[in-house]
């Protein structure tokens, strides 16, 4: 027999905590249910150690959990959620199947986290315990679910399921970003070919210009000093243009990363983002098919609600949502319903809303959250395809406008300067 440590809730939810003697986590679950409880964390008490060993151990896997510093790629993470999954449907031990999975590894963070995680289910911790440990690599979301299977005793069904949604969230991203390559591609190799046109083409008109002495329009003196500022030319200017030009994409982008930083400029940004036109809806079908997903998988996997509802206002990505999701948060406390609040809050279409009522009404409401994420998706892919099939006319318009121009400006001249000539020449 050995000593489980637990943590639950009593029948009027107080949490109680104490250890109880069992032969396996499920037999030690059923106990504790049998006293009226409801577990919220079950772990076998390691065995005591001596002091120089303990000290050992406890060196040894600081040295590890050093080497394990940051985060790993979602990618790797899916296929080790995916690879974890089967190997507990085909009944191996979990610390067997965790060893595996890390002698498959390449030295590298991904190896040594699962490392330290060997090591502390080998000491006696839970797996959701170990991972925890690990916020860089394990989120919030991750270990909430994982901890409701091995409460559950389900382990296997919810590492699926994990696996299942860390998918689709991949290929949506992969889908968005898939969308946006084309354009920023098109939009980079123009803004160079005009660069070039600024710095070397121009000057060249210039010179001829100069040289037959034309009275040039506003719009080519424009253009031409426009040229002299991007390649530098001009009477006492320090910098070229062109070196300020380069780097402005990053410079917006660390501003913008610099302004989300704090919490009122946060849900400035947020907030705008979403009265964009055509983009902003897209960010909301993508930021509901999120939340909704996770929910519904929290829900489904055993996670009480109010947990579940906070790991997904953390996890939601948009202040917009997290305020709407906090007012659900209260209410659900309070005793009262999910829709209203979200109905309130005008952040959701009033179809998610009805859906979410329906599925409180029936005791379904993961089932309902999960249909509302999968519809979304769709919805998602085909504003995608929309927003793509806008952007290609609007770049052609766009680019053929600021060639037009130049063309325009540079052969308006021209034409003066022939029908000087011709006028002369008769």
């Amino acid at each position: 027999m050995a000593t489980f440590a637990y943590e639950a809730l009593n029948s009027s939810g107080k949490p109680q905590k104490g250890t109880i003697e069992a032969g396996t986590t499920e037999e030690a679950i059923q106990r504790i249910k049998a006293q009226g409880f409801y577990p919220t964390s079950v772990r076998e008490q390691a065995v005591k150690k001596s002091a120089s060993t303990a000290a050992g151990d406890g060196a040894k896997t600081k040295r590890k959990k050093g080497r394990a510093g940051g985060g790993i790629g979602a990618k790797r993470l899916t296929t080790f959620t995916r690879q974890l999954s089967t190997l507990q449907d085909a009944g191996l031990p979990l610390l067997r199947s965790l060893q595996i999975l890390e002698s498959q590894q390449k030295p590298g963070k991904m190896k040594n986290i699962l490392l330290g995680v060997c090591e502390e289910v080998e000491g006696g911790s839970s797996l959701s315990e170990s991972m925890g440990k690990y916020p860089r690599a394990f989120n919030h979301l991750y270990v909430k679910m994982v901890n409701a299977g091995e409460i559950g005793g389900v382990l296997d069904i919810i590492l699926q399921r994990l696996a299942e949604f860390m998918e689709k969230a991949q290929r949506l991203k992969r889908k968005i970003r898939g969308a946006m390559v084309y354009p920023v591609v098109v939009v980079s190799i123009a803004a160079l070919i005009l660069t070039a046109i600024m710095i070397f083409i121009i000057p060249k008109f210039e010179e001829i210009f100069k040289d037959f002495g034309v009275a040039l329009p506003v719009l080519t003196r424009w253009l031409i000093r426009s040229s002299r500022w991007v390649a530098g030319t001009n009477a006492g200017q320090a910098i070229p243009g062109v070196v300020l030009l380069l780097p402005s994409p990053i410079l917006i982008w660390g501003a913008y990363k610099l302004i989300r930083m704090s919490g009122p400029g946060r849900a400035a940004l947020d907030w705008m983002l979403l009265r964009v036109p055509v983009f902003g809806n897209l960010v909301r079908k993508t930021t509901i098919a999120r939340f909704t997903r996770t929910l519904g998988t929290l829900i489904s996997a055993g996670v009480p609600i109010l947990e579940a509802i906070k790991i997904t206002k953390e996890t939601s990505g948009n202040w917009v949502f997290e305020k709407a999701l906090q007012g659900v948060y209260d209410s659900i406390r309070e005793g009262e319903g999910f829709a209203g609040p979200l109905r309130e809050s005008k952040t959701c279409d009033a179809i998610v809303v009805n859906m979410i009522d329906v599925g409180e009404e029936t005791g379904e409401l993961d089932a309902m959250l999960l249909k509302i994420a999968d519809n979304y998706d769709e919805e998602v892919d085909v504003a995608v395809a929309s927003l793509v099939s806008l952007l290609e006319p609007l770049m052609v318009v766009v680019l053929g406008g600021i060639v037009g121009t130049i063309v325009v400006a540079m052969f308006l001249p021209l034409v003066s300067m022939i029908e000087s000539l011709q006028s002369g020449g008769i």
